[in-house]
């Protein structure tokens, strides 16, 4: 399952994404918002990022730059969220770090470009074994202690 939430900010490039999960016949949850009205995007990171770890599952989180959204995600135990600009940086979020979520800015991309860089995230696995699995246990072992 995935699972997929914007703020306002990032409501009409979160549509957009849906239509293409919908197009390659992608299940997904919609956990919000609905509209451009306002509201704050930790709440929907926080909701998404539980439903994550809960189902262990995978997500994506946009806002206006993806940062906001990232920083929060990354406070929830279980989450690896990145903060992807281009098709590179989703792929390697994922093969190297494991990414769980992936973040986006939708006032900095295109949604072209977001498409691709959704289909990048979605296609590729984590490189397991050696020194990325290695790296991503230090990860998780600082956050047992933090």
């Amino acid at each position: 399952m995935l699972f997929i939430g914007a703020d306002h900010g990032g409501y009409k490039l979160k549509e957009e994404v849906c239509n293409f999960l919908d197009k390659k016949g992608i299940e997904y949850n919609d956990i919000g918002t609905y509209s451009e009205e306002s509201c704050d995007y930790p709440d929907i990171a926080q909701k998404l990022c539980e439903d994550v770890v809960n189902n262990r599952a995978e997500g994506i989180l946009i806002c206006g730059t993806g940062i906001g959204m990232s920083i929060t995600a990354n406070k929830v135990k279980g989450i690896r969220a990145a903060v992807c600009w281009n098709e590179f940086t989703a792929e390697m979020a994922k093969k190297h770090n494991n990414a769980n979520i992936l973040c986006m800015g939708a006032r900095v991309l295109e949604n072209e470009a977001a498409i691709r860089i959704v289909e990048v995230f979605l296609d590729n696995k984590f490189d397991s074994g050696g020194r990325h699995s290695r790296r991503v246990g230090k990860i998780s072992e600082i956050e047992k202690k933090c």
